[in-house]
């Protein structure tokens, strides 16, 4: 019997697309990030080293079959996640390290997030999503969305505070870089969850004080170093609460980062409780992800989409957030980019 060796993958980038198969491609976008969620869920990222190894033994370490794990890599590698190299052996790229456990970046529990099983059940309803405007999570599950995730999924609510937490983690050393804190004594993170953003304001400025407000569940299981024996525990005040409902905190700046994505009535009121409980002259710095003046578009406008699906709500342009602010009451003083994801609103509170 005559065999032929495999084609080795080409050096050379690929022309765009035609417009047909670029639809189609759009179409069959399920099937991709079905893909990343089941390398994820195998491991095959933490299992492959820095050494290319062959499919039989990386089907060996996370117990797949080589044949199928084989369509699953090559399958990824047409999106730069893993790469086939001309031995026929798999190596790891960039996008592929994003999904071991071990890196600094990680992405994994954020890519396991994006593709939870709830997720598969309501984005073929975006267009009843559309036509009313409000959610269909409570349609399908027949219950608000965090109830669902704290009393009927368990493994998806872990897998949610992991990828909030990892989130937070890289981004909070990029916030306390942004920040000039002179003449700040005491900084509040509102919805801080479990405070990473605090721990890099507090670590970074030694003479400052914090509290951390966010839901009693969420609180509960805060950054080790702002609790009870912590490196952090005597300059911090952690309170359990809603802030849709009241800030009882006094500080010099309130920072507040993403979670001004629920429906229009609750960002109102936290606004306003904002302006209720800050003194005048103290400083609001709003931190969110923007569908527009942003060079991640394509992830911001698809996590719109799944705000709208599972909660009602909505990520922000730079206006619309403008708008909101200015309503409350604020003076914003600047805007910036945080990173390539994130931007800031500096406000005040006027005089």
């Amino acid at each position: 019997m005559t065999t032929v060796d495999p084609a080795p993958p080409s050096t050379v980038d690929p022309a765009p697309p035609p417009p047909s198969m670029r639809l189609r491609e759009l179409a069959f976008g399920a099937a991709c990030a079905a893909a990343v969620r089941a390398a994820a869920r195998l491991g095959v990222a933490d299992a492959l080293g820095d050494t290319p190894m062959r499919v039989e033994d990386l089907a060996a370490t996370v117990k797949a079959q080589p044949k199928t794990l084989r369509r699953l890599l090559r399958a990824l590698s047409c999106q730069g996640v893993f790469t086939e190299l001309p031995d026929g052996t798999f190596a790891h790229t960039e996008m592929s390290r994003l999904l071991r456990e071990d890196d600094p970046h990680s992405l994994r529990y954020i890519a396991l997030w994006c593709t939870e099983p709830w997720t598969w059940n309501v984005w073929p309803k975006l267009d009843e999503a559309v036509r009313s405007g409000r959610n269909v999570f409570e349609d399908v599950y027949e219950r608000e969305f965090f109830d669902y995730l704290n009393e009927e999924a368990p493994e998806s609510a872990y897998v949610f505070n992991r990828a909030m937490t990892t989130s937070s983690e890289q981004s909070a050393r990029d916030v306390a870089n942004l920040l000039d804190l002179r003449g700040v004594s005491s900084v509040a993170d509102i919805g801080g969850g479990q405070g990473q953003v605090l721990v890099s304001l507090l670590e970074k400025h030694p003479g400052m004080h914090g509290t951390l407000l966010d839901l009693p569940g969420v609180v509960e299981n805060a950054d080790p170093r702002l609790r009870g024996g912590g490196s952090l525990a005597e300059r911090v005040r952690v309170v359990a609460g809603d802030c849709r409902e009241d800030i009882p905190v006094q500080a010099d700046l309130y920072i507040i980062k993403n979670i001004l994505e629920w429906d229009d009535d609750s960002t109102r009121r936290a606004l306003a409780n904002i302006r209720k409980a800050a003194r005048p002259g103290a400083r609001v710095v709003v931190i969110e992800n923007l569908v527009d003046d942003t060079p991640s578009m394509r992830f911001t406008t698809a996590m719109d989409l799944l705000l709208l699906l599972n909660v009602g709500g909505a990520k922000h342009t730079r206006q619309s957030m403008v708008d909101r602010l200015t309503d409350a009451g604020l003076v914003i003083d600047e805007f910036r980019p945080v990173n390539a994801y994130l931007h800031a609103f500096e406000c005040t509170i006027p005089i």
